[in-house]
């Protein structure tokens, strides 16, 4: 198990106004979201970036999991009133970025009524202005909670992989993100394809269909090609950079960050 401290006060600049929050999506799991979304957020700790990690799926959370943490308080203690989200967090050192844990096996916070709901990313969004990004990790699907906290992010990334499912899931969040935030930031990410090449067809695939039927088609943020590593590092509950830090997986998901995300955002 890793170790997870508590923070009881913000680490960032005081003087930072807010940074960014960005949201990770798929409409269908097991395209690798949440290992994408918690190496996303080292690699950009790694940047130099201060980062906090939101596990926002509301009904099966699984970031602590992932990371083999024993967390003592998380959102179901916020959803409760036992504490506040700032007082919520943890610090993983090995990473150097922030976590807000979910509540694993428990469906008990999907069904947040939508006042609850927007109260809660109301508090997410003052919690960054001691962050310079927020990784918010999405569940899986295309409920209300999922559309209403993609919505919320200031980018969206949807993640999808060359299987059919997938495609047309992912097709479905930028959709509804279309008319739940018309003219917001989406961008795609295909995970697990079998080359850059491989990648770069099934993007082109998924935004041409967006290009035909909502008239506009997401930028691609990046590809990460399938890697053994990745497997390795989930079965160890592990950071797949810091197990594997010269995986081809965390190469990509690094080119991620730096070229997907801040090389679009001012230094």
């Amino acid at each position: 198990m890793n170790d997870v401290t508590h923070r009881s006060a913000s680490g960032g600049d005081p003087g930072l106004v807010g940074g960014r929050i960005v949201a990770v999506a798929s409409g269908k799991g097991g395209v690798g979201k949440t290992v994408f979304a918690v190496t996303l957020a080292h690699a950009l700790a790694k940047l130099g970036r201060r980062v906090l990690l939101f596990d926002g799926d509301l009904g099966l959370a699984n970031v602590d999991i992932q990371l083999g943490l024993m967390p003592e308080a998380d959102l179901g203690a916020v959803a409760a009133g036992r504490m506040s989200l700032l007082d919520a967090r943890l610090h993983h050192p090995d990473g150097d970025f922030d976590i807000i844990a979910g509540r694993s096996g428990s469906g008990a916070l999907s069904g947040l009524a939508a006042a609850a709901l927007d109260l809660l990313l109301e508090s997410v969004r003052e919690l960054t202005s001691g962050y310079d990004i927020v990784v918010l990790d999405l569940g899986a699907g295309l409920d209300r909670a999922v559309r209403r906290m993609a919505a919320y992010a200031d980018i969206l990334l949807v993640m999808a992989t060359d299987e059919p499912t997938s495609l047309t899931d992912a097709y479905a969040v930028l959709k509804l993100h279309a008319a739940d935030a018309p003219g917001a930031d989406a961008r795609l990410v295909i995970n697990q394809a079998g080359s850059v090449a491989a990648g770069q067809r099934t993007a082109a695939t998924l935004q041409r269909a967006c290009r035909t039927f909502l008239g506009r088609a997401p930028e691609l943020a990046g590809i990460v090609r399938r890697d053994p590593h990745v497997r390795d590092a989930i079965r160890r509950q592990s950071l797949l950079l810091a197990r594997h830090p010269d995986s081809q997986a965390g190469a990509d998901i690094q080119a991620v960050a730096r070229d997907g995300l801040l090389a679009h955002a001012p230094a």
